[in-house]
């Protein structure tokens, strides 16, 4: 397999890989659409974030993937087999994460019909496609805002129902396919679809680093990891082994903590005083400050940690306001200091 630079070596980019560190702990955040210029780090931080996920249960021999320990999210075949009163055997398997490209066709996306197993035993079997391989995993779309519009219909209906439905061609098929979607893409080449952007949990700017020294670090990483993967590998596995086990102590903490009435009840002011639609706002911070707390091995939830990630949960969700020329990072901050008297926070990937 072709070697995947890793995580702990790239250079700044903080709020992104905290923001993709904190959907890999708690999937219900929504995913994350990464906004900026070409060339920082954003399909490189998506593609190294699967060396760090642990591995996961699946039922064996199923195509989908399916939880053996979920009674409700089971394709047809697995749902057949555990009525019967068969107990398939679980074996471990790799998060997978999954790329869909913009050119792939809508059978590719969805699946079709198995031509070749029709022709050679005339048998109507489905193939399933990236839908069912990301079930459980991560879909990445690079420049996702020029998906076209029946793809970005297709991601729609998956992430509103957590399931995919296929009736073509004499086949009809329904099988799981629940997944974080992380989206990249650069505003100026086109914005994207408000319901497809509303489905994003979490949304980060990456900008090209301006600082001398960190761009020359980026230079000298990426060099050595290009002249020899598997030595750079060997000397950053410590450290992305590191940030594997705090992903994994955060998903047992993360049952372990609530969330504060007071921490819900500024969550809510804050989303009022901005004028969020909906309270998927609300939501999105009730999950993200949790799973935050819960990487950081913190005992509770703190208004700290509601300051520090609020402008990731809602920096996509502001109306345009024609009589404010403020950036939307800008609004957030400055609400939040308005209405708790608080500076700014710095967004920090915990060590």
């Amino acid at each position: 397999m072709r070697p995947v630079y890793p995580f702990s070596a790239i250079v700044g980019q903080e709020e992104m890989k905290l923001a993709l560190l904190l959907v890999a702990i708690d999937p219900a955040i929504g995913g994350v659409m990464v906004f900026g210029d070409r060339g920082t780090g954003k399909s490189t931080a998506v593609r190294a974030l699967a060396g760090l996920l642990p591995a996961m249960k699946v039922v064996q021999g199923c195509k989908y993937g399916c939880d053996p320990a979920s009674a409700t999210q089971r394709c047809d075949d697995c749902a057949k087999r555990f009525a019967e009163g068969a107990h398939p055997r679980a074996v471990q398997a790799p998060v997978p994460v999954v790329d869909l490209p913009l050119g792939a066709t809508e059978d590719r996306v969805v699946g079709a019909l198995d031509l070749e197993r029709a022709l050679t035993t005339g048998e109507k079997a489905f193939e399933p496609g990236l839908l069912a391989r990301a079930h459980r995993g991560f879909l990445y779309v690079d420049e996702v805002n020029l998906l076209e519009d029946h793809l970005v219909d297709l991601l729609l209906d998956a992430a509103a129902t957590g399931e995919n439905v296929v009736e073509r061609e004499g086949v009809s098929v329904r099988h799981p396919s629940r997944f974080v979607l992380v989206g990249s893409g650069n505003p100026e080449e086109g914005e994207l679809r408000p319901q497809l952007l509303d489905r994003f949990g979490l949304a980060v700017d990456v900008r090209t680093p301006k600082v001398i020294t960190m761009r020359i670090d980026v230079i000298k990483r990426r060099d050595a990891f290009d002249r020899d993967p598997v030595a750079f590998l060997n000397h950053w596995q410590k450290a992305d082994n590191k940030i594997r086990r705090a992903i994994e102590k955060g998903r047992v903490r993360l049952d372990e903590l609530t969330v504060p009435d007071s921490i819900l009840e500024r969550s809510a002011e804050l989303c009022a005083a901005l004028g969020t639609d909906g309270l998927r706002g609300e939501l999105t911070l009730l999950r993200t400050t949790r799973a935050l707390a819960a990487y950081e091995g913190a005992d509770t939830v703190t208004l700290d940690h509601l300051r520090r990630i609020a402008p990731l949960a809602l920096r996509h969700r502001l109306r345009r306001n024609v009589l404010d020329d403020a950036g939307s990072t800008t609004r957030v901050e400055r609400a939040i200091a308005e209405l708790w008297d608080l500076p700014p926070a710095n967004v920090v990937v915990a060590s």
